[in-house]
C-alpha cells in the first residue's frame, strides 16, 4: 500500500532535526528507499497468497480475508507501541528491530507450511505486519533528514514512488515462485487434478522458498543498517515530540474535517485492499478473465502500476485544481469503473476493476493532507488519528468477503463503491467542514 504510513506526524517534525547534519548521505538514502519497495512488495503478496490459501484450505471468501484482517489489524494495534518503542530506542534501532521481526514473520511462514496450519499463516502475517509497522514508524523520518529541508518532499516523493514499484513487481515474484509450481496453464480441470494428488503440505511448501528468501533480504538490510552511519536523531528529540503531541490531546477530535478525513482513510485503504484481495478470483472467473490463478497474479502489476503512474500525473493536475476537486473526480471515476466491473463480462469488466488503480493513485496523500490542514499544534494528534484510521484494510476486506459468500464476488463490491461514493463526498463538501472557533 502506497501513502504515508504510522506515526507520520514525526516526519514534519524531522526536517527541523536534520539543521545540523552534514555529510553525504546518498547510499543511506538508497538503503531507506530500499526499505520503502520491501514493504511495499511485501504488502503486495498478501494478494497473491489469499487465492493460494483459499484453495489449499478450503476456505470461503470470509475465512480468506482473515489475511488482511490479521496484517492490517497488526498495523492498529502495534502503531502506539512502536511510536513509544521508537521513543526509547531511536530511530536507527527501529529500523533494525523492524527489520528483525519482519524477517520472523518471513521465517514463520516455514513451520506453517511445515504444518499446513492456516491459523500459523494467520500469525505469521500479523509479525510480519508488526515488523513493517515498526520500520515505518521509523523510517519515515530519515528520508526527511537526509538532506536540505526544502527539498524533504520530493525525496518523500521518490521514495514512496519505490514503495509503488515494489507492489508492481511483486505479482510477477508471486506467480512466478508460488503459483505457477501447481499449475498447468493448460486448464483449471487439470490444474484441479494435479492439485488433488498433493496433500496439504506439500502444497504449502511452495510458499517456503520464496519467503526463506525474503527473510534473508530483511536480514542482510537489518546488518546494513546495523553498520550504516546515519543522522543521529536521538531519543531526546523523539520525546519532545511526544510530550508536545500529548499536551494537545483530545483537542483534534473537535474538527469535524480531521474526523471525516479519519473515515476516508478508513474506507480508502478498506476499498484499495479489498480490490487488490479479490483481484484474482476475479479474473479467474469464466466469464470476466478466464485466467489461471499464475496468469491473473501478473494483471495485478497493473492495478498497483496505475498508482504509480497516477500519482505523478496527479501531483502536476494538483498544481492547477484545488487538491478536493481532484480527489472526488478521481473517486467519481472510481465509482464508474467498479459499475462496469460490477454490472458487465469479459475484458470490459476486467480492465475496469484494474483501472481502478490508476484512481487510487492520489487519494491517501490528499485525504490525508486535507484532513491536517490548520489543525496547527493539533497536527501530531490528527496525524496519529489518521494513522490508525489504516486498520480499514483489515475490516472492509473481511464485510466484503462476507457480501461474496453471500452474493457472489461481482456483486460485493458494492462495497469498495460506496467506499469511493463517500471519498468524493469528503472531497467536495466534507474536506471543507467548518472548523471550529477558538480550537486553535
Amino acid at each position: 500500500m502506497a501513502g504515508p504510513t504510522s506515526s507520520e506526524f514525526i516526519e514534519g517534525n524531522a526536517s527541523t532535526v536534520q539543521a545540523g547534519q552534514s555529510g553525504d548521505y546518498r547510499f543511506a538514502l538508497i538503503a531507506l528507499t530500499s526499505l520503502f519497495f520491501m514493504w511495499g512488495f511485501l504488502t503486495c503478496l498478501n494478494d497473491i497468497l489469499i487465492p493460494y490459501l483459499k484453495n489449499l484450505f478450503e476456505l470461503n471468501y470470509t475465512q480468506a480475508m482473515l489475511v488482511q484482517f490479521c496484517f492490517f489489524g497488526a498495523y492498529f494495534i502495534v502503531s502506539i507501541p512502536a511510536g513509544n518503542l521508537v521513543g526509547k530506542i531511536g530511530y536507527q534501532k527501529g529500523i533494525i528491530t523492524g527489520l528483525v521481526i519482519a524477517c520472523v514473520g518471513c521465517l514463520l511462514f516455514y513451520p506453517s507450511a511445515s504444518f499446513a496450519s492456516y491459523n500459523m499463516f494467520l500469525c505469521a502475517f500479523f509479525v510480519l505486519a508488526a515488523g513493517i509497522t515498526i520500520l515505518q514508524v521509523s523510517a519515515n523520518p530519515y528520508v526527511s533528514a537526509l538532506g536540505p529541508a526544502e527539498t524533504a518532499s520530493s525525496r518523500l516523493t521518490m521514495t514512496q514512488a519505490f514503495n509503488s514499484l515494489g507492489t508492481t513487481v511483486a505479482p510477477f515474484f508471486g506467480s512466478w515462485l508460488i503459483l505457477s509450481t501447481i499449475e498447468h496453464p493448460d486448464s483449471v480441470t487439470e490444474l484441479d487434478q494435479v492439485i488433488g494428488t498433493l496433500s496439504a503440505a506439500e502444497q504449502a511448501s511452495t510458499v517456503q522458498v520464496p519467503y526463506l528468501i525474503l527473510a534473508g533480504a530483511l536480514f542482510l538490510l537489518a546488518m546494513t543498517f546495523l553498520f550504516l552511519k546515519l543522522p543521529q536523531l536521538g531519543k531526546k528529540t523523539v520525546e519532545e515530540q511526544v510530550a508536545q503531541s500529548s499536551k494537545s490531546a483530545g483537542s483534534a477530535w473537535k474538527y469535524p474535517h480531521l474526523v471525516m478525513g479519519a473515515v476516508g482513510i478508513f474506507v480508502y485503504v478498506g476499498a484499495e485492499v479489498g480490490i487488490g484481495s479479490f483481484l484474482i478470483n476475479f479474473l479467474t472467473q469464466d466469464d470476466i478473465g478466464g485466467l489461471t490463478e499464475s496468469q491473473a497474479a501478473n494483471y495485478i502489476a497493473y492495478y498497483f502500476g496505475g498508482a504509480m503512474v497516477g500519482r505523478f500525473i496527479g501531483a502536476l493536475v494538483m498544481q492547477k485544481i484545488k487538491a478536493g476537486k481532484v480527489l472526488a473526480f478521481n473517486a467519481i471515476c472510481a465509482c464508474v469503473l467498479i459499475g462496469l466491473a460490477m454490472f458487465s463480462a469479459g475484458t470490459v469488466a476486467m480492465w475496469a476493476l484494474l483501472l481502478v488503480g490508476l484512481c487510487n493513485s492520489i487519494m491517501f496523500p490528499t485525504i490525508f493532507s486535507l484532513a491536517l490542514k490548520d489543525l496547527n499544534q493539533h497536527t501530531s494528534q490528527g496525524s496519529g488519528i489518521l494513522c490508525l484510521a489504516i486498520v480499514g484494510g483489515a475490516v472492509v476486506p473481511l464485510l466484503q468477503g462476507m457480501l461474496a459468500d453471500s452474493l457472489g464476488i461481482q456483486l460485493a463490491f458494492i462495497l469498495p463503491l460506496l467506499c469511493y461514493g463517500f471519498i468524493c463526498f469528503y472531497g467536495l463538501v466534507g474536506c471543507d467542514a467548518k472548523r471550529p472557533q477558538g480550537s486553535n
